[in-house]
């Protein structure tokens, strides 16, 4: 059950059982970033989905190799060392590097490979080659090596858009008022200026277009052909029509992926995230907020395709249900050994096996995190029942506890040095007193113990099953 794996693709617009092109080896590509700024909030919803998903793949059995470019030369990142009176090279170098040790800091540890697009010069020049020879493409003089979308007879086919619908790419390098159509795009951007990054090539100095260095990379590492493409949603036209129409135009194969994985927008309270509107959050600045765990599952508990709205209520939301898992795990961590009869011992397998089972089945469908994590909770307010019951003996506990630590490794939401930290005796003795106070409403010395407690680094909670005390 756990390898039925089923995912929405963009491409056929349903959801399909993934079926790998080698036995279960799964090669998966993933768009990284252009360096010329820290990364978002945005980029740390796309890389934390596709570095769970990779988790639960290999998890279950799979060998994935995970591949992620790194745009390091482009437009934005030319026009920003101009601004800084850097070269791009250093520029891009100092964000990449920031990049890494942003994504190392949230838990993004299942790339196999970073490549950047600078050190596959050699693989995008052959390509821009090989689709000029196809007659795919041709040169505009004194501006670049233009793709022409007409000769596609598929471009469309991914975004739905066709040939006359076609609007510029995104980036300037892009614009040309001698472009065969309105939708060409640049595969090779002849040097303009000096200054320019450029390399050498037959069909003259230059640099890449934006497109081009995925299928460079992606066939020098999975050939003509691989399993999933993802990336975040705004990347579907035109870059990803882009690669289709490059990919498949020099191989004759198609398709060039064969699942497509789009992840849904976020918006910071109801907003596209905007410098100008003042709510452009950096990784950096939101790990300034909250921890990386509380991050990841702010991210997780929402489906990977459907769109996300941050604000500081659903981190406070987040906060809390982070606590109640950590609260069960200390009791079940804390739990003594207790004697159960066999009918209950096999009443309780039961509830496990089922959770275990509706959790990975969630996963396997569209890896539906927020049902899991729904199943999650389910399963954590029946075993709370029956620690209260005293109906879960030691062994169960210690399962269990295994279990949350297997979707830890998945899901990365749970800090363990948190869970396993012990609430020292003086604490513990001072919210004794401090119920003591309060059954006898000397309110003024109660108030003082719980200041005392908090001045420690912990927080007392009144349930209604009694106090809580909870590291801060």
């Amino acid at each position: 059950m756990k390898n039925n794996v089923k995912i929405f693709s963009t491409l056929s617009e349903k959801k399909e059982t993934i079926k790998p092109i080698k036995d279960k080896k799964i090669n998966l590509f993933v768009c990284g970033p252009t360096i010329y700024d820290y990364s978002h909030i945005g980029h740390a919803r796309t890389y934390i989905i596709f570095d769970a998903f990779v988790k639960y793949l290999r998890s279950i059995g799979y060998d994935v190799f995970y591949l992620q470019n790194i745009t390091d030369i482009d437009d934005k990142i030319i026009a920003r060392a101009r601004e800084r009176q850097v070269t791009p090279k250093s520029l891009a170098l100092a964000f990449e590097k920031e990049y890494l040790k942003d994504m190392k800091k949230i838990g993004v540890t299942s790339v196999s490979k970073y490549a950047r697009a600078t050190a596959h010069i050699k693989e995008i020049i052959s390509q821009v080659k090989r689709l000029q020879e196809k007659g795919y493409a041709y040169t505009i003089e004194g501006d670049g090596i233009y793709y022409d979308i007409a000769k596609f007879k598929n471009y469309g086919k991914l975004s739905g858009r066709t040939v006359l619908q076609a609007e510029d790419a995104v980036t300037r390098i892009d614009y040309s008022k001698d472009k065969k159509n309105r939708g060409d795009f640049c595969l090779w951007k002849f040097k303009q200026e000096s200054s320019e990054p450029s390399w050498k090539s037959e069909f003259g100095e230059g640099r890449p277009g934006w497109h081009i260095e995925d299928t460079a990379i992606t066939e020098k590492y999975f050939g003509s052909q691989y399993d999933i493409h993802g990336a975040a949603r705004d990347l579907i036209f035109p870059h990803h029509e882009a690669e289709i129409a490059q990919m498949e135009a020099l191989s004759g194969k198609k398709p060039m992926a064969k699942y497509w994985m789009h992840v849904g927008f976020l918006t910071v309270n109801g907003q596209k995230m905007s410098k100008s509107l003042n709510n452009f959050i950096t990784i950096s600045d939101i790990l300034n907020r909250c921890s990386p765990e509380y991050l990841r599952f702010l991210i997780i508990k929402n489906l990977w395709s459907s769109p996300v709205d941050y604000s500081e209520s659903v981190l406070m939301e987040i906060k809390s249900s982070s606590e109640k898992i950590e609260e069960f795990l200390r009791k079940l961590k804390g739990l003594q050994d207790i004697k159960i009869d066999r009918k209950q011992q096999g009443k309780n397998q039961k509830i496990m096996e089922k959770a275990i089972n509706d959790f990975y089945g969630e996963l396997n469908d569209d890896f539906n995190t927020p049902k899991a994590l729904a199943v999650l909770f389910e399963f954590i307010k029946t075993i709370n029942q029956l620690l209260d019951e005293e109906n879960l003996s030691k062994k169960e506990a210690d399962q269990i506890y295994k279990f949350f630590e297997d979707i830890n490794k998945i899901f990365g939401i749970i800090d363990f040095k948190r869970v396993k930290q012990t609430i020292p005796a003086e604490i513990k003795k001072l919210a004794k007193a401090r119920e003591i106070f309060r059954k006898n409403q000397e309110w003024v010395k109660s108030d003082d113990a719980r200041k005392e407690i908090e001045r420690r680094g912990y927080i007392i909670e009144d349930t209604k099953d009694g106090t809580v005390i909870k590291i801060v």
